[in-house]
């Protein structure tokens, strides 16, 4: 037993301070590159603090764009998806509900083209992104409501693209805080 017991201490504690030490000191230390400094990428407008990069926020105001919905009510506190499946009959209703909300305040879009991502939430709740489509379909609202060319507003949207990491890991996508503060500074 003794001949076992000392090798097996040894692996335990060079597994500690490896995985309890090093390891999160390089992450942190491989965070400090990062936009924000490991910090998160916080978004100000006027020296004020208007949101984070990488959290949803919700807007309902027809002169933004929208966000993906969000099954934890946009609570950065804990992230989290509804577990409701495409066969959960309350699942449909709210997505049916959301498709028929978007209907209505951008009536030039049919419900067909109508992209997933703004009807549907993420897994996490908590997605800062939307689909360039999903951007592309509430051009013609934002220009209406703001009294805007919509090659204006097309414009902006195009400005604020994120191409995939490294060019292949991922979709294209666009950051809807980004872009409403972008939006607001349009003369």
């Amino acid at each position: 037993m003794k001949k076992h017991l000392f090798p097996s201490l040894m692996i335990s504690f060079i597994f500690i301070a490896v995985l309890g030490g090093l390891y999160p000191l390089l992450i942190a230390g491989i965070a400090k590159f990062a936009p924000g400094g490991g910090k998160g990428e916080t978004l100000t407008v006027n020296g004020k603090v208007v949101g984070y990069a990488n959290e949803g926020q919700k807007f309902t105001l027809d002169k933004y764009f929208y966000s993906r919905p969000s099954a934890v009510g946009y609570n950065a506190a804990g992230s989290g998806g509804s577990n409701k499946g495409p066969t959960d009959s309350a699942y449909l209703k709210g997505v049916e509900a959301a498709i028929d909300t978007f209907m209505v305040h951008n009536p030039t879009v049919k419900k067909e083209e109508i992209p997933a991502d703004l009807v549907t939430a993420s897994g996490s709740g908590l997605d800062p992104n939307i689909s360039v489509q999903g951007a592309l379909v509430q051009v013609n609202r934002i220009a209406k409501v703001r009294n805007l060319a919509p090659d204006k507003v097309l414009a902006l949207v195009n400005a604020h693209i994120e191409k995939p990491l490294l060019g292949i890991l991922g979709p294209e996508k666009v950051n809807v805080l980004k872009l409403n503060i972008a939006l607001d500074e349009l003369k």
